[in-house]
Parts: structure tokens; sequence; C-alpha cells
């Protein structure tokens, strides 16, 4: 019988993780904005998120010549700190170099916002992640994913599926947000945030 050796995920310098729900009925919502963002990122490298470490669906890929570990928590959003945190703990890998992809309802659908380090802004996933981690020096990729309509209760609205209208935006926004991962892989925020913020 023939058995293939078991590949491991190898070391790391960088970690982008894209927060969002694990579930199927999950899977287009504003919520996983950070998800759709890393998937995309992976096709676009030839690369699938599907080894199962760090309570997470995660990968290695080679970006901008650096190791970087794609990382998608399983937790589900407001425990993805305990994801996060683990990978940063095993690669030793400072909150500097983990870039942070999340959705942002205080933006329009389309509009990115990058920033080096900050607050949690309300966002659960994010105060998980800075909660664990003791630091707020998480460079971050916030995707817009629309304002709260005032009849919506905000757990509907980030659970709520993209419209036809606003699918065309996202897919924007993503590619957008996909290039700015690369440049500040890079070294290059200052550019990121003068090109896309």
């Amino acid at each position: 019988m023939f058995f293939r050796k078991k590949e491991t995920l190898g070391g790391a310098e960088f970690i982008i993780a894209g927060l969002g729900n694990p579930d199927r009925k999950y899977e287009n919502t504003r919520h996983n904005a950070g998800f759709i963002t890393v998937d995309t990122l992976a096709d676009s490298l030839d690369a699938r998120i599907d080894r199962i470490k760090f309570k997470s669906l995660c990968t290695t890929v080679t970006i901008e010549g650096k190791k970087v570990l794609l990382l998608k928590p399983s937790t589900y959003m407001n425990l993805s700190g305990q994801a996060v945190t683990e990978a940063m703990s095993f690669y030793k890998i400072p909150p500097e170099k983990t870039l942070i992809i999340l959705d942002d309802i205080s933006l329009d659908v389309g509009k990115l916002r990058i920033r080096r380090k900050g607050s949690d802004g309300g966002h659960n996933g994010m105060k998980n992640i800075i909660y664990l981690s003791g630091s707020d020096q998480f460079p971050r990729i916030k995707i817009g994913v629309g304002k709260k309509p005032e009849q919506w209760d905000l757990a509907d609205w980030v659970l709520s599926t993209f419209t036809k209208t606003e699918q065309q935006a996202l897919e924007t926004a993503v590619k957008n947000a996909c290039d700015a991962a690369r440049l500040i892989i890079s070294g290059q925020t200052d550019k990121a945030m003068n090109l896309y913020n």
C-alpha cells in the first residue's frame, strides 16, 4: 500500500487572518467578508485553505517572498482570538505581523479602511483578539458591508447576505483588499493606505 507523506504547514513569518463564521449558512453573509477575502487571496495563489490546525482552517503560502499563514478561525466570530493567538504563539509571530481582515458596518459596501493598529471599533471578533493577545497593535483591513438600516436588528444585519448590486461592489473591495494585503506583507502599509483608504 502506498502512503503519502503528510504535508506539514511549515514555518510562517506572517499571519493573515480573515474573520467570519464557519457554517455553510453564513457563507455569503456580511460578517464573512474576512473569510471571502482570504479565500479569494488563496485562489489567486492556487492554494486551498483546507488544513485543520489552530482551531482554524489554514494553509501556508508565499506572498512577496514571505511565508504567510492564511487563517480562517472555526471558533465563530466572537471567539476569533482563540484561533489567532494560538497560531501567533506557535509561530512566535507578533501582532505587528498578524494582519486581520474583517467586516465593518460603518463603511459602505465596497469601501476599505486600512489601519496599522487601533481599538476593536465595536467588532466582537477584533475585541476578542485584542483581549486574548493583550495588544491592539494588529494591522487590519476593514471591508465595508453597509450601514445597518434603522428597522434591522444588528445581529440580523451582519448575518444577512449581500444584494446583487452590493455583490459587485464587494468583489471590487475584496480584490483591492487582496492587493492591499500583498503591499502590507511587503512592508508598504503606507502605500496600501494611500491607494485604498
